[in-house]
């Protein structure tokens, strides 16, 4: 059984990028599919790196948030130690747990005393941490860490390329406003040309004065100039219409 919920959780890894998924949302089906995978798991967060610092990005459960802003706020615990050491993390008794002695007894409290923080490996790198939680005592035997393991490796490769994937979407976008703002910035250039005879620099540096006395950028000040001359040009058009 437990092995046909490692499968079932390793199937879901391989199709999760077939779609097109904000990237907190195949972060926490990847989370998702880990608690399915992983036996005695009731919750589980992602973290990854975040300028060379852990960060947990997603939860999938309200007391798996709370336990792991503990962590973030004492900035020790299992997934910090995971992703340092790029070794396997595991308590049964968070709450006397020597190794965290800020975070432990915190998470006791909250009554979340099992934990397993998985480091997400991809050769030479580690991308982050993914780490389940149990209420009870003593929830994670060894054949669950042995099956966390056989999960975190895929699952790195799969929050790697979740990553590289919402990058060049967000580099796509950021190239399509830069070309956008390109050519508005030359069609506000025409106009000013054709309003006061300037060459081309010059109109450009009145564009550029005129974005600094406004406080605004440049392509925002450009846009504004092109809406204003297309609505002169349509209040002067003619009505197409004839009146009777």
């Amino acid at each position: 059984m437990e092995d046909d919920d490692l499968a079932a959780g390793l199937a879901g890894l391989a199709g999760l990028l077939t779609d097109h998924r904000m990237l907190s949302e195949t972060l926490t089906e990847i989370a998702g599919f880990a608690v399915r995978a992983i036996p005695g798991a009731e919750g589980a967060g992602l973290t990854v790196l975040e300028d060379d610092r852990p960060q947990t990005v997603v939860a999938t459960a309200t007391f798996v948030r709370a336990v792991d802003d503990v962590q973030q706020a004492v900035g020790e615990g299992p997934a910090v130690l995971a992703v340092r050491t790029r070794q396997t993390q595991t308590s049964g008794s968070l709450g006397g747990e020597r190794r965290w002695p800020r975070f432990g007894p915190r998470a006791g409290r909250i009554g979340v005393h099992s934990v397993l923080s998985l480091p997400l490996l991809v050769p030479e790198q580690v991308v982050g941490a993914l780490t389940v939680y149990a209420h009870g005592k003593d929830a994670f035997t060894l054949d669950a860490v042995r099956l966390g393991e056989m999960f975190a490796r895929p699952a790195a490769v799969a929050v790697r390329n979740a990553q590289a994937l919402a990058g060049s979407q967000r580099l796509a976008a950021q190239l399509g406003e830069a070309l956008t703002s390109r050519a508005v910035i030359d069609q506000a250039l025409g106009i000013i040309m054709s309003r006061t005879g300037a060459g081309p620099e010059e109109a450009f540096e009145r564009l550029r004065t005129m974005s600094q006395s406004q406080h605004k950028k440049v392509a925002a000040v450009a846009r504004t100039l092109v809406e204003e001359a297309i609505g002169r040009a349509r209040a002067r058009r003619p009505d197409d219409h004839p009146r009777g």
